[in-house]
């Protein structure tokens, strides 16, 4: 059977599957649970639910705070709040865990839970195959506190100010962003109203775009994966850089002044580099993926910086931060990880770092990007009927082997199982669009031949 939690949560269609009202109480009655007999014993536990804009998001929050409560755990409910917000306010208010109700970049149809410890740092795998055990095999089902020790629910309206005074204080009070003209994509997310505030606060000319969230347009045809009407824009208004964050708001993509977008590769180069430069980069270290483009493992190697690259996932970039003492990493999605200011990957703070280098050095994004230059890239979804262990499957290691020759050293190839899905991901980086699209197509036919495409 498949795991229930996927790499970031629970995660499916809404009203079915596991993403039904009576699975997602089920969720939270686990959660509480656990929260429950973890630490500080002796007072009345707390667990903080914060949400994203999807029409789903109301259903599931009642479904999710009834279950905790039977628990006997208090809720407080904090609203449309990016993901990274309810890490800060699980910290913040001393709550003993945080749940986010969102499906990130996916489309509206989809939500999702993810849980954050009292620390504001991702569940480990560990605990998250606990809550799925407890879940499965009924175990709690009659433990059903009564009277006075029910838990109670209410909503916590200032929740949203004090993460814009968190991210605001991530922005050097020696600099403002007045002069600058900023497109903000919010993805009519969980960003729609906090981040226009932010940089609207610290000087800039904002031009918020998708910030008029409905319930069904989350991540439609806007936000991170979707950047052409960021893109339209930036050129339109003549801005400075766009910003285009994804659904829950813990992405960001940014794009320059000339209207070329930049990967989540792209900015934690740039902010690499800065931080080198001035002395703020522990351990002259940086982590992050394997999803990395190779042009970001050559800029590292040309910086002097060294480079750790774990699991797809901000989980494993984090756990790497810490293994390594280092502060920055992510992911070229836009997950990005200052480590030195937050637990997980915020898109708003990432994205005053990034402004912060422009106003210090006093350059265009377009100057900064040239850090770093990306290898050509083609990813092929292969279906498949069966996953066996990659590295015992020989036709698969050969034709690694055979293009690996081809690309001598300048590229490399990435073949993985999805998490998720039937799919094998056949990714190949090179020289040359040419070369890169040839090798990860035979790459592509030999995996289907070997492992049974459906």
């Amino acid at each position: 059977m498949a795991r229930m939690f996927g790499t970031d949560g629970v995660r499916g269609v809404a009203n079915t599957g596991l993403m039904t009202a009576e699975n997602v109480l089920e969720i939270g009655r686990a959660t509480a649970f656990v929260c429950k007999r973890a630490h500080c014993p002796g007072r009345r536990r707390r667990i903080v639910i914060g949400k994203d804009t999807r029409v789903s998001g109301y259903m599931l929050e009642n479904a999710l705070s009834a279950g905790i409560c039977s628990m006997g755990v208090d809720v407080f409910l904090l609203g449309p709040i990016p993901t990274p917000g309810i890490a800060f306010s699980t910290i913040s208010m001393r709550a003993d865990a945080g749940l986010v109700i969102s499906a990130s970049h996916n489309p509206y149809e989809d939500n999702g839970i993810k849980i954050f410890s009292h620390n504001g740092m991702k569940l480990p795998d560990e605990v998250e195959d606990e809550i799925e055990d407890i879940i499965t095999s009924g175990r709690i089902r009659d433990l059903r506190p009564v009277s006075n020790e029910v838990g109670r629910a209410k909503r916590i309206d200032d929740a949203i100010g004090r993460y814009i005074v968190f991210c605001k204080k991530s922005f050097p009070n020696t600099l403002s962003l007045e002069g600058l003209r900023i497109v903000l994509d919010c993805a009519n997310g969980a960003t729609y109203k906090i981040a226009p505030i932010i940089f609207d606060e610290l000087g800039a000319e904002v031009v918020p775009i998708h910030n008029q969230p409905n319930g069904l347009n989350i991540n439609d045809n806007c936000g991170s994966q979707h950047t052409d009407d960021l893109i339209r824009k930036v050129r339109e208004t003549r801005a400075d850089l766009g910003l285009a964050f994804d659904g829950d708001g813990d992405r960001i993509i940014a794009v320059d002044e000339k209207g070329q977008e930049l990967t989540g590769d792209h900015i934690i180069a740039i902010l690499a580099r800065h931080m080198k430069d001035q002395g703020m980069l522990p351990n002259n270290h940086v982590v992050t993926t394997v999803m990395s483009n190779f042009g970001f493992v050559k800029c590292m190697e040309s910086l002097g910086i060294e480079h750790t690259m774990t699991q797809v996932g901000d989980r494993y970039v984090l756990q790497g931060l810490m293994e390594k003492g280092s502060v920055l990493g992510g992911e070229p999605s836009g997950h990005i990880i200052c480590k030195n200011i937050h637990t997980t990957g915020d898109g708003i703070i990432a994205a005053l770092q990034l402004l912060w280098v422009m106003q210090a050095e006093k350059k265009k994004l377009s100057e900064l990007s040239q850090v770093m230059q990306l290898y050509p890239q083609k990813l092929i979804n292969v279906s498949v009927s069966d996953k066996p262990p990659l590295e015992e499957v020989k036709s698969i290691q050969s034709a690694i082997a055979e293009a690996e020759k081809t690309l001598r050293g300048n590229g490399r190839i990435l073949i993985r199982y999805s998490g998720t899905q039937s799919m094998c991901r056949v990714m190949v980086e090179g020289p040359d669009a040419a070369v890169t699209e040839s090798l990860a197509n035979s790459l592509a036919r030999t995996v289907s031949t070997a492992l049974g495409g459906l």
